[in-house]
């Protein structure tokens, strides 16, 4: 009987060890999740991307169709010759124009010379002077036809570099490096400015986020490492994390993490950093136990 006695009180104390072996915080883990959207109008060419693919950033994984944009570009560019062609009919008359006056002038300062030696008169002195104000300016006349002819270019120009805009935003290209997640659209579809082409996920490191009580700051501070456990078969996996960040005022638990007793108490929400090795997954549940 004394025996049977011993027994029951040692059972009473693994259970009770068991029941304090608690974790520190409990929570799911997150991943900054980025929907990538169409910046353009039209059939989708091609989109080479699958869910679970991990794409590189600054690649290009679609193309939505820019035949029109070539067009118009061309058309444009066909007009901007065209504006040239009037430019050189300009600049060909300024520089007859200055031709003239550098003939003029020579002719005035050999007058002028007469006119000190007292070989010429006055009045040729005066006629040869209008002649040069007079291609002046015939030039400063010409050279205004020019200015709306150089806005016009750079207008063309403007709507140029605009279609070249256009013509990139008509590339898809990922941004990040990460996993894909979800895919949205397929090759040969229509698409519109602003519609979800694919979702993606940097997932190689993944930030767990927990709920501590007031009481548990104290040991806690951003920067500090910890233990991240999660479920497995046989006994619980757990992996090195790092507290990136602390919130500054407390709210209540969320219903998912506690019992309804507990969601009644005011906690701090904590972010672990933890490296994935492929195992951890958006949604999972985890636990952060402090070393």
């Amino acid at each position: 009987m004394k025996t049977i006695f011993t027994f029951l009180i040692l059972i009473s104390l693994i259970s009770c060890a068991k029941n304090n072996d608690k974790a520190d915080g409990y929570g799911n883990f997150e991943a900054t999740e980025i929907t990538i959207s169409a910046e353009a109008n039209g059939k989708i060419d091609f989109l080479k991307l699958e869910e679970g693919n991990i794409l590189e950033p600054n690649t290009q994984v679609g193309l939505v169709d820019t035949i029109q944009l070539y067009f118009n570009k061309q058309q444009l560019i066909a007009s901007k010759s065209t504006v040239f062609s009037k430019s050189k009919n300009v600049l060909s008359q300024i520089n007859v124009l200055r031709e003239q006056l550098k003939t003029t002038l020579i002719e005035q300062k050999r007058i002028q010379n007469m006119f000190a030696e007292n070989a010429a008169t006055k009045r040729q002195v005066d006629e040869i002077t209008g002649k040069v104000n007079v291609v002046n300016e015939q030039i400063k006349s010409v050279g205004t036809q020019n200015a709306p002819i150089v806005n016009e270019v750079h207008s063309i120009d403007v709507q140029i570099e605009k279609i070249n805009n256009q013509i990139y935003k008509s590339k898809i290209i990922n941004p990040i490096k990460g996993t894909v997640l979800a895919k949205y659209a397929e090759p040969n579809e229509v698409t519109s400015f602003g519609k979800p082409l694919y979702k993606i996920a940097n997932v190689s490191e993944m930030t767990l986020r927990v709920y501590v009580s007031e009481t548990q700051l104290a040991q806690i501070k951003v920067g500090q490492n910890v233990i991240v456990k999660i479920d497995s078969k046989k006994d619980m996996k757990s992996y090195s994390g790092s507290i990136s960040w602390i919130a500054s005022s407390a709210e209540f638990t969320p219903k998912i993490i506690q019992t309804k007793e507990e969601r009644a108490n005011l906690v701090y929400a904590v972010k672990v950093k933890v490296k994935n090795d492929g195992s951890l997954k958006i949604g999972m549940p985890a636990e952060m136990w402090i070393k």
